[in-house]
């Protein structure tokens, strides 16, 4: 019989960003960068820092909705370092979304923020985040960025 998968608490990580780099219209929408310049990771099976090496790289689309592409690097509280690659999406209302962007702090519960995260590395004491299967839910603020990571099992 299979078994419906249930969502453990992994970490909490804070993201502080920097000035977004507008990079115009592509094919698909308007093209953003948001460098990643820190930050820090809190939670019972990861916790650390947030390496200054990062950037989601964003497509707004023209129903405001947003396309979030990331990839940066943690270095836990023990040594090890985890590449991180965050794919997701965040949408909601118009309006919500419009505070969002302006950099209002918005009820996360207004709009949807889930990701994808992919964790690899090489320090074989977490050599379980890269063959686990992890969701994120985000809330985004002004300068910074917050994204709870669940382990799927």
């Amino acid at each position: 019989m299979l078994r419906d998968p249930e969502l453990r608490p992994v970490c909490q990580i804070f993201a502080e960003l920097g000035a977004p780099i507008e990079l115009g219209r592509g094919k698909a929408g308007l093209r953003r960068i948001i460098p990643i310049s820190g930050g820090t990771v809190a939670g019972a099976r990861i916790s650390g820092r947030l390496l200054d090496l990062g950037a989601d790289w964003q497509t707004i689309f023209a129903d405001g909705s947003v396309e979030l592409d990331t990839r940066y690097g943690i270095e836990t509280t023990d040594g090890a370092l985890i590449d991180i690659r965050n794919f997701g999406f965040r949408h909601g209302p118009a309006d919500v979304l419009a505070r969002v962007a302006q950099g209002e702090i918005v009820d996360p519960g207004l709009y949807y923020m889930r990701t994808l995260p992919r964790l690899e590395t090489g320090d074989p004491r977490y050599d379980w985040v890269n063959r686990t299967i992890f969701v994120g839910t985000g809330a985004r603020f002004a300068s910074s960025v917050q994204i709870k990571i669940y382990e799927v099992v």
